[in-house]
């Protein structure tokens, strides 16, 4: 059985014995469902665990792999720029549909997940939240769990790295590649446990909730869906036509087999070859572009993550009772950007790399495991966003760069 279907059954199964308890009352359903409710901790904590190390070496990776950004020229100037804005308006695009969706879900769903979770710390002011970005001790903050002043230190780290000498560099990203890889082994053996996990955290908390967790969950997907669709009629299409110069559904018609492919395996990379041969057969790029754009995109491009994590954010904060200050959403908005950019390549990894915005805003890391067991619509369909993104990059950019197309 495939790890989604096993984690999915095991959210049903939660959700169904938490809505019986909550529906009859009975006191040793209650007793059940509340019982295996620290099961479903200790797998919040694996996934803690596992967090601040994995991020850290994802980026590193990451941005130290670019090397010096002077070398990029204009093809990786323009790759690099539509992948960050459109990452940018992504996050913002995800948080203002998440937010208009909202009064779909119920409050007691709300009301039962405040009752046991941790009370949010106080977040810092506009500037006390800048200077916070420096971290004075990386290992105090990592000891901290405080990710979004890592996550800087480590973009500057990576980016000294990426400027050394050839020899010096590829030994520092060998060794971070090898922790990269050990990590994301240690998070599948982790997430094996998460049909189990996701079972024990679902049942509490419907049974104190009732149909109340079911209600937010479609809401929350439906504005994940809902949002996804909006960013690629209103920013991909409208880039292609413009910038690109290629009409939105010949674009779309062009792709449909790259697309279907990504929707069917959640995989970007798994969807490569069928991106290049998409470009190379049907949307007629240039070799020197596509061959640069899609291959970095395959490790860039989460213009689809980020509008998920952008919608998870405001979700888990509505869903936990923390309310959204000016400088906690500025952190997730930064931290959502940075961090879409390096989603690690495992099943979840939108969800599991979502930390640092959570930390970022206060929300408890529990929140993960809340989105774990009904990420797969919405990982199907990003991934599919991803991909059209991917492409519509490729497009722009050879039109933008004509000398290097030649």
């Amino acid at each position: 059985m495939k790890l989604y279907i096993a984690v999915a059954l095991g959210l049903i199964g939660g959700l169904l014995l938490g809505l019986i308890a909550a529906v009859t009352g009975s006191p040793v359903l209650m007793a059940i469902a509340e019982g295996i409710e620290p099961i479903g901790t200790a797998f919040v904590d694996l996934l803690k665990m596992v967090v601040i190390p994995l991020v850290i070496a994802i980026i590193f990776v990451g941005v130290g792999a670019l090397g010096d950004l002077r070398r990029l020229g204009r093809l990786g100037a323009w790759t690099l720029l539509f992948f960050a804005a459109t990452s940018a308006i992504g996050v913002l695009l995800g948080m203002g549909i998440m937010q208009l969706f909202l009064p779909l879900a119920s409050e007691a769903a709300a009301d039962a997940l405040t009752a046991v979770a941790p009370p949010a710390p106080a977040l810092p002011g506009p500037i006390e939240f800048l200077i916070s970005l420096i971290p004075r001790n990386p290992f105090q903050a990592a000891a901290e769990g405080a990710l979004l002043p890592l996550i800087v230190f480590t973009i500057l780290f990576a980016a000294s790295a990426g400027a050394l000498p050839a020899a010096q560099r590829d030994t520092l990203l060998l060794l971070a590649n090898a922790v990269t890889e050990a990590l994301i082994k240690l998070v599948h053996w982790i997430l094996w446990l998460a049909p189990i996990g996701v079972f024990a955290l679902a049942a509490p908390v419907t049974a104190r909730a009732g149909w109340a967790m079911l209600q937010s969950l479609g809401a929350f997907i439906l504005a994940v869906l809902a949002g996804l669709t909006v960013f690629v009629a209103l920013v991909y299409l409208p880039a292609v036509r413009f910038l690109g110069g290629m009409g939105g559904t010949t674009f779309l018609k062009r792709c449909l087999n790259p697309i279907l492919i990504a929707a069917s395996t959640s995989s970007t990379a798994a969807t490569v070859p069928a991106m290049l041969e998409a470009a190379d057969e049907e949307l007629k790029l240039s070799r020197p572009v596509w061959s640069f754009v899609i291959p970095l995109g395959a490790g860039l491009g989460r213009m689809g993550t980020a509008l998920f994590q952008g919608a998870g954010i405001v979700f888990l904060a509505w869903l936990f009772g923390v309310p959204l200050a000016a400088s906690g959403i500025g952190g997730a908005v930064l931290a959502t950007f940075i961090v879409s950019f390096t989603v690690a390549g495992i099943p979840a990894g939108g969800v599991v790399s979502l930390a640092p915005a959570l930390g970022a805003v206060g929300v408890p890391l529990d929140g993960l495991a809340v989105l774990l067991g009904v990420d797969r619509i919405p990982d199907m369909a990003r991934t599919a966003t991803n991909v059209t993104g991917i492409l519509a990059a490729a497009v722009v950019v050879d039109r933008k760069t004509p000398a290097e197309s030649d």
